[in-house]
């Protein structure tokens, strides 16, 4: 009886996280495909009486005047920032953590850059604005991949640094014995064991790329650079606000986090557990 009542409370518990999770979008969606006579209306109705999908074919539509040649290159260039950003950190962070890890007594170089990163990103905003302004790096793919670097490798390499500790030492041991260096043992021997952990991180990191706004806004100023969550502000700032549009846009903008955390959903799962203990 006990074990049933544990379950009904488990799928209970399950059920209202979920509903907690997908009510907001469910309404975003509705929302998006009511009419702007429907979301005014008092009181308000839960479905639309008649359902607009026009919102959607102007956001994917590249001709002129609508909305969606704007919204099209914002997705692209938030696709490739976040995924450059991304790629560089993981470069960089797999032997800083491998490093931290397996070599003890650097952990106050760690402790730096995670204090460093904890530091409210406006106190960053000259320094970095000068710097980029020197290297003509404003209003460019390159100068926001390299501003979001900074934020992404301190939390990859503490991300990593904690799943390589969960790693067993033995075969790393016996590759060294073998005669294998440092790089030999990360790429042929660490790595291959750590892959859901650091596909695990890079989700975070990408999200983390992905969802900034700050820097984003303050060292862009056209849509030559400007990301979506820039541009998705944008669309608030007319006197006349189309509150269904921006819920269309808000929609498809959680397409490609959706897709990326589908693609690799065993390896998410298996990295957020892989660091549960030591073996």
């Amino acid at each position: 009886m006990k074990r049933k009542i544990r379950i009904l409370l488990r799928y209970l518990a399950a059920s209202v996280l979920a509903t907690t999770i997908l009510a907001p979008m469910l309404w975003l969606f509705l929302m998006s495909v009511s009419s702007a006579t429907d979301l005014a209306r008092i009181p308000l109705e839960w479905l639309p009486r008649q359902w607009d999908f026009s919102r959607y074919a102007r956001l994917l539509s590249l001709a002129p005047g609508q909305p969606g040649a704007l919204f099209l290159h914002a997705l692209a260039n938030s696709v490739v920032i976040a995924t450059g950003a991304t790629l560089i950190s993981l470069l960089l962070a797999v032997p800083a953590a491998f490093g931290f890890s397996r070599y003890p007594g650097r952990e106050g170089w760690l402790m730096g850059s995670l204090a460093i990163y904890m530091v409210p990103p406006v106190a960053f905003v000259l320094p970095l604005y000068f710097v980029l302004q020197q290297l003509a790096l404003l209003n460019t793919h390159l100068g926001l991949v390299l501003v979001y670097c900074s934020l992404i490798l301190p939390f990859l390499t503490w991300m990593l640094k904690n799943q390589f500790d969960a790693l067993p030492l033995d075969i790393e041991q016996a590759a060294r014995l073998d005669g294998l260096r440092f790089w030999q043992v990360l790429l042929r021997i660490t790595l291959p064991l750590a892959k859901p952990a650091v596909a695990a991180s890079a989700v975070f990191g990408w999200l983390l790329a992905w969802d900034e706004f700050f820097y984003a806004l303050l060292f862009t100023n056209n849509i030559q650079a400007q990301t979506l969550p820039v541009t998705i502000a944008g669309f608030t700032a007319g006197r006349a606000t189309d509150d269904g549009l921006i819920a269309a846009v808000g929609i498809l903008a959680s397409v490609p986090p959706l897709f990326i955390a589908i693609w690799l959903q065993k390896s998410l799962v298996g990295g957020l557990t892989s660091g549960g203990s030591k073996g």
